[in-house]
């Protein structure tokens, strides 16, 4: 009976060959940088292709499969954590779990540690910013994690996760959750027996690159417009110019 060939470990380093020297010493600094130590640099090179490269050549792996899986990481990581650091109730930490795993979040600290300088994109991509665009830098972040979690495992990638997220986390903590939208609602139910509406009065900018204007109607009232590159960022934007015109 012939036998059959042994299983080799899933986690086992696959050799670099398809990268470029200069793409391996990029990718080298960039793990100093965090204090991340890689096996498969080809995994992590995956971790920086966009699907618009997939599109364009489709032989050509791209992110999605390693951020799906990072997503979950990241999210649990950051649930153990503020499970075991808080005692605040469970709406409490569920806003800050919200607010810190965010694209809003993660996208700066992309940019900080050089995660738009590594992206692989499409070339049409590349045309219209996608190297900065906050969706793509949070998706490569996630995706960077599920990389980093395949190669080194749970340990590891907790480790590195809580580097960025335990500062993002004190950043909620510090500001004092204000979430303005919530805070002007309920006073403005409390004291006026109504509730605030908020209108879409325009737009500014490219498709990639859009920033919108937001009012918000309390009874006769009419707050804004004030900007942001979110409607929900506009939307805090006057509701805090509202609840400090009403109730300071």
């Amino acid at each position: 009976m012939k036998a059959l060939p042994k299983k080799t470990k899933q986690n086992k380093s696959i050799s670099s060959t398809n990268l470029t020297k200069q793409r391996k010493i990029a990718l080298e600094e960039f793990c100093k940088r965090v204090n991340i130590k890689v096996r498969n640099f080809e995994l992590l090179d995956q971790a920086f292709h966009h699907r618009s490269v997939s599109n364009e050549k489709a032989h050509l792996k791209n992110n999605e499969r390693l951020e799906f899986l990072g997503d979950s990481v990241l999210g649990i990581v950051t649930a153990t954590y503020l499970y075991t650091t808080l005692e605040n109730p469970e709406g409490d930490l569920a806003k800050i779990k919200s607010a810190v795993v965010s694209e809003k979040a993660l996208a700066p600290i992309a940019v900080e540690i050089g995660v738009d300088k590594l992206l692989v994109l499409g070339h049409g991509e590349e045309m219209t910013g996608g190297r900065t665009k906050p969706a793509i830098l949070a998706d490569a972040m996630e995706a960077i994690i599920g990389a980093y979690y395949l190669d080194a495992g749970y340990k590891a990638a907790e480790k590195y996760v809580l580097s960025f997220i335990i500062p993002e986390v004190n950043k909620v903590l510090d500001g004092g959750m204000k979430d303005f939208k919530t805070l002007l609602q309920e006073a403005v139910q409390k004291n006026m027996k109504i509730c605030p509406k908020y209108e879409l009065t325009g737009k500014k900018g490219p498709d990639h690159d859009q920033t919108f204007l937001m009012c918000v109607h309390v009874g006769d009232k009419v707050f804004g417009p004030e900007a942001g590159k979110s409607k929900k960022d506009a939307e805090q934007k006057v509701a805090k110019v509202a609840l400090n015109a009403l109730f300071k």
